[in-house]
């Protein structure tokens, strides 16, 4: 393996990397070995929740080149070191995978997944024993165990090479299972909806679509075939990878476009007049639809730069929020200790109580049509009522590039706090993750450096469009 080629390190959503560059079966095989050596030393603590499971884990991928390629690979690396390794028999959804880790009360799973990302990237993520995403402590543990492997020169036994049949397994029929009972399906089936669904030529396939259509909606598809390359187009359900579908709404063949990225962890959701709305509203509405027209109990939990309407709307329904850094593994740990109806981002993702802490971009989408069917409005007539009560949120995300080398004194003067956004003063200084900075009036502005590319994220919430050019402009004006 050359030593120009960057560590293997897990992020917000695991190791990615791009294909056949840094992301080779060489090297996924070495990271599958430090799982393995991580699994094997925490099955040694009798205290660990691991010690007395059998020694299976669930093994998936989504519809990226080479997913099952590299699954088998990951396969082979646990075989050789005494675990079981069962693989989901077809590109399965980053939500069904944790779904059956849980059910299948496996020491964890191996996704081979890049989400989102552009077709030329892969990546593997690691999932813990309850489903959820790798805490910070497991992947540090696992980056120690495949460093010491690669400094100690360690190569996988070539002869043993594609000669492992890992087991298969269908995990479709149990999630369904579960999904019928988290989701109001007669509600749906009464109100005889038409829905316009984007699959993204993605792991969705076969679920969203077909849970719409047991529930006797017409369903208009998009992209329903496998297509690794994704239209040459990253698969995210955002405002642009929804445009067909929106279309097809506006002219009135369908109420609403429910969509899925890549691995079906994240959402697109279209409004009746063909608007489509952010991740952020579409958490808002979940609470609000949980809360009010099902009355769950529990708090809810949102990260550092999602928007603070569902603040509002949990202080409306006397609802306590939880706020957490960047990262769906931190809600996730937060759902699995206290009741926790919604948890959820702004980058498009969310859970609810009583399922999988990851991620679930079907089950999102499914719980908008039962909004929509319930209520028999539009999702965007309903928020236009809750603003009555809430008031208006305006959110933006905007990418700032900086000189790589002024970076960290950047990132020193935030550190040290700001007395004001332009001429806006600051009233608190959070550091959680990032640096956010709370405003008069509700509005906000957060800071958060990328890991991977010389840019600052900064995330605003005004209460109006005309304060968002102002605070858009001071924050550049901040990072100059």
């Amino acid at each position: 393996m050359g030593t120009t080629l960057p560590p293997i390190q897990f992020g917000t959503s695991g190791w990615r990397g791009l294909i056949a560059k840094d992301f080779t079966f060489d090297r996924v095989r070495l990271a599958a070995q430090g799982i393995a050596d991580y699994l094997k030393a925490e099955r040694r603590k009798k205290t660990s929740p691991l010690a007395k499971r059998k020694p299976t884990i669930i093994l998936g991928h989504d519809a990226r080149f080479l997913g099952r390629d590299f699954s088998l690979a990951v396969a082979e690396v646990l075989e050789a070191n005494g675990f079981t390794a069962l693989l989901c028999d077809r590109d399965t959804p980053t939500p069904v995978i944790s779904h059956t880790i849980r059910v299948r009360k496996a020491l964890g799973g191996i996704n081979m997944t890049a989400s989102h990302n552009p077709a030329e990237w892969q990546g593997l993520k690691y999932s813990l024993h309850n489903g959820a995403p790798a805490t910070p402590e497991a992947t540090r543990k696992i980056e120690a165990a495949i460093a010491k492997r690669q400094a100690k020169g360690w190569c996988f036994d070539g002869s043993v090479i594609g000669t492992y049949a890992c087991k298969e397994i269908d995990p479709l029929p149990a999630y369904f299972k579960r999904i019928r009972q988290l989701v109001d399906f007669p509600a749906i089936k009464k109100a005889k909806m038409k829905i316009a669904v984007e699959l993204m030529y993605g792991a969705g396939r076969g679920y969203l679509d077909t849970l719409l259509e047991e529930a006797g909606v017409k369903v208009t598809r998009f992209h329903d075939f496998s297509n690794p390359l994704f239209g040459n187009q990253p698969p995210e359900p955002n405002a642009e990878g929804m445009t067909e579908a929106a279309a097809s709404v506006a002219a009135g063949k369908a109420q609403m476009a429910l969509g899925l990225d890549g691995d079906a962890d994240r959402f697109g959701v279209v409004d009746k007049d063909g608007t489509w709305l952010t991740p952020n509203q579409i958490l808002a509405l979940t609470l609000y639809h949980l809360k009010k027209n099902r009355r769950w109990s529990g708090a809810a939990v949102r990260t550092v730069p999602t928007s603070h309407m569902i603040d509002a709307i949990a202080g409306h329904l006397g609802v306590k929020l939880h706020e957490t850094p960047v990262g769906f593994k931190y809600i996730g740990a937060l759902m699995e200790s206290e009741p926790i109806i919604v948890g959820g981002e702004e980058s498009g993702g969310l859970s609810v109580k009583g399922h999988v802490p990851e991620k679930d971009g079907i089950l999102a989408c499914l719980l908008m049509a039962e909004l929509v069917a319930v209520e028999r409005k539009p999702l965007g007539k309903i928020l236009k009522q809750l603003e009555k009560h809430i008031g208006e949120f305006h959110t933006d995300r905007i990418n700032i590039h900086i000189n790589p080398a002024q970076k960290t004194a950047i990132l020193e003067r935030l550190a040290e706090g700001l007395d004001k956004i332009g001429s806006t003063p600051v009233q608190e200084f959070i550091t959680t993750d990032g640096f956010k900075f709370i405003l008069p009036h509700g509005e906000w502005v957060a800071f958060r450096a990328s890991g991977t590319e010389p840019v600052i994220r900064c995330y605003l919430e005004t209460k109006s469009a005309t304060r968002m050019k102002t605070l858009q402009s001071a924050c550049r004006k901040i990072l100059k």
